[in-house]
């Protein structure tokens, strides 16, 4: 049996404590979890607790650190779609449009309040304190995203900002946070901090990438969202940086014109910079599976690896 299978049962666990902790009385947040939280999803970020706990040979409290994660996760998603006025969210109508933008802003606070709860089990204030330094980056990289978009202050500095701080934090308090509950040396914290740091930025590389050049059969959503949105991103500041004059124009106007996306489309894949941001992310990919060497060669250090690369090879 792989490592990946041998999370079956703990990731059973993690759900059947993820539904009792999100109950509520009151049942628009009854409903809101049931579509949001209780529905699943890839449970990536349990999963990287899971497989850098059992790199390590088990950590102490790591339930209580997957589903905090999780819960900082899920709250995020309720207030960025309504930020980003998202249509849907893992295929059912977003929750501030059905519920409202008051009752899905509180729920996302709900989730927080449950995520202290959780988190003040283990009682380690360190974990607690990295909670409310990964908290904090989280709206920081939020709010500069809008920055970037209204001063239209495109750079790779601050695209690195903000895909470290939107995504990239929170994987590497997965892999950390075991390490720090076993009070392992500080190579080996650093060494998984570092690896889902660098996982966190593929990660969010490839889903930058494919919002432009995927498929909206395969991403289950219309492409294009973040030219439409003024976002940040590496293949769009690529294409910024070696066409002015033609994505320029396309980029100003968020791609409002008809056969605007198409063009950036076309214009990347010509021109290779499609080949271009797909190489920079198997680079980085690489560099996090680079990161656990120090680790034991182990089934579950391997699976972390695999998670990794899965990043650079999805590209279509």
């Amino acid at each position: 049996m792989t490592a990946l299978l041998d999370l079956e049962a703990p990731l059973l666990r993690f759900e059947e404590a993820l539904a009792e902790l999100v109950q509520s009385e009151v049942l628009f947040l009854r409903l809101i979890h049931q579509d949001l939280v209780t529905a699943g999803g890839k449970r990536i970020r349990p999963r990287l607790v899971f497989l850098a706990s059992r790199a390590l040979g088990g950590a102490p409290f790591e339930m209580e650190l997957a589903l905090a994660v999780e819960l900082l996760h899920s709250a995020t998603l309720l207030h960025d779609d309504l930020i980003d006025d998202a249509e849907t969210r893992r295929g059912k109508e977003a929750a501030f449009r059905r519920y409202g933008n008051a009752v899905s802003v509180l729920s996302g606070d709900f989730l927080l309040s449950r995520l202290l709860h959780v988190i003040a089990r283990t009682g380690r204030m360190e974990l607690v304190e990295r909670f409310a330094e990964v908290a904090k980056t989280l709206a920081e990289g939020e709010v500069l995203q809008f920055q970037v978009a209204a001063l239209e202050d495109y750079s790779l500095e601050n695209y690195e900002r903000i895909i470290t701080a939107k995504t990239a934090a929170l994987m590497a308090l997965c892999t950390e946070g075991p390490a720090l509950l076993r009070e392992e040396p500080l190579e080996v914290r650093e060494a998984l901090y570092r690896f889902g740091l660098l996982y966190g930025q593929a990660f969010q590389m490839r889903d930058d990438y494919l919002d432009l050049m995927g498929s909206p059969e395969a991403l289950g959503k219309p492409v294009g969202g973040d030219v439409r949105e003024g976002k940040l991103t590496l293949i769009t500041l690529r294409l910024l940086e070696r066409f002015p004059e033609e994505a320029g124009p396309i980029l100003r106007r968020r791609g409002r014109e008809e056969g605007d996306l198409e063009r950036l489309r076309a214009l990347a894949r010509t021109s290779g910079v499609a080949a271009e941001v797909e190489a920079a992310i198997r680079a980085r990919a690489e560099e996090a599976v680079g990161a656990l060497a120090l680790l034991p060669d182990t089934p579950y250090r391997r699976a972390l690896e695999a998670l990794a690369r899965a990043e650079a090879v999805r590209l279509a």
